[in-house]
């Protein structure tokens, strides 16, 4: 039994699990590919709102990926219908964002300007990578005029070659400290409107959302009563996982998308790990037996989950253990 062949949908996220910046995550297209010659469906979630679906398969068609626009929901699409359902068409709508974001806006029907003198009963905030004092100064006056606020996502980082970079979280950080409040909505992960989406769109009756993220993917699985898997490609780690609140904690943690189709990773993480123990000994939590690294880091988390109280520290019994700690960079 494999994860592949106990779901219908697989919504991945698109930043650290399949691809990072313009190349593809090592081994991605292949996992994707494989999916796709098995006959099963496919969609991909993302918070990212500075390109539009079109551009996001015209990306993945570049790096080996067939896909369609119907597959792809992000955040910029969800937050324009949003919008759309709660104002009158033709409703003047700021963006703090991109031309992409504000191409989401027409297409429901409300019109886009950039100026807070225009007017504007709302402000939508998504992230693009030229946003700067201007633009975010338009939303301050804007939000302050009363405009009803609503950020796409709320990502403090964005994964890159060269580690996390600022997300749209932080941009709508700074522009809250600006106006003294946070946004009315915030659409994205970990909001279920995404994957829920998603789902509608593939009449999906057994999901399953694979991200990098445990504070959006993985939590916005959660919300939308999704099984996930946590892969170790992007954002969060080993040591991550281990620390997890309850509402972010993954089905399955896998190295790669390669982990679709094993075994060993259709395990769920709070049953532990093969070959493997964990147990609480003189205030260290101490890994002992031998196996794969990951299969380790299943036995640590089932034990720790079920603590009260800070993790304890880490300790290896064993050459094998301290390999594993090692590995996953838990040491």
């Amino acid at each position: 039994m494999t994860i592949a062949s106990t779901h219908d949908l697989f919504i991945f996220d698109l930043d650290g699990v399949v691809y990072i910046g313009p190349a593809a995550v090592p081994g991605a297209v292949a996992a994707i590919g494989r999916l796709h010659d098995e006959g099963l469906a496919v969609a991909y979630a993302t918070n990212n709102a500075s390109r539009r679906a079109s551009s996001v398969t015209a990306h993945l068609a570049e790096l080996g990926v067939p896909s369609e626009a119907g597959e792809v929901v992000t955040s910029a699409q969800v937050s324009a219908a949003v919008l759309a359902e709660r104002l009158p068409a033709g409703s003047a709508v700021l963006v703090v964002g991109t031309r992409e974001l504000a191409a989401e806006l027409t297409d429901v029907g409300l019109r886009p300007v950039w100026s807070a003198d225009d007017e504007p009963v709302a402000v939508v905030q998504g992230y693009g990578r030229d946003i700067g004092w201007q633009q975010l100064a338009e939303g301050c006056v804007a939000v302050r005029a009363g405009a009803w606020w609503v950020a796409t996502n709320a990502d403090r980082t964005l994964p890159s070659a060269r580690g996390p970079l600022p997300g749209n979280g932080a941009l709508v950080a700074a522009l809250a400290v600006a106006v003294d409040r946070e946004p009315d909505l915030v659409v994205g992960k970990p909001a279920p409107a995404l994957f829920e989406q998603a789902a509608k769109r593939r009449g999906a009756g057994r999901a399953v959302v694979i991200g990098d993220r445990l504070d959006t993917d993985i939590e916005g699985a959660n919300a939308a009563s999704m099984e996930s898997v946590l892969v170790l490609t992007g954002v969060h780690r080993p040591a991550d996982l281990l620390a997890a609140p309850a509402h972010q904690r993954p089905t399955y943690v896998a190295a790669d998308l390669g982990g679709l189709f094993t075994d060993e990773d259709a395990r769920p993480v709070a049953d532990g790990g093969a070959g493997w123990r964990a147990e609480v000994d003189a205030g260290h939590l101490v890994l002992r037996g031998a196996g794969s690294s990951v299969d380790a880091l299943r036995a640590l988390c089932a034990t720790a989950w079920r603590l009260d109280g800070p993790l304890p520290r880490l300790r290896a019994d064993g050459e094998a253990a301290a390999a594993a700690l090692a590995d996953l960079r838990l040491v």
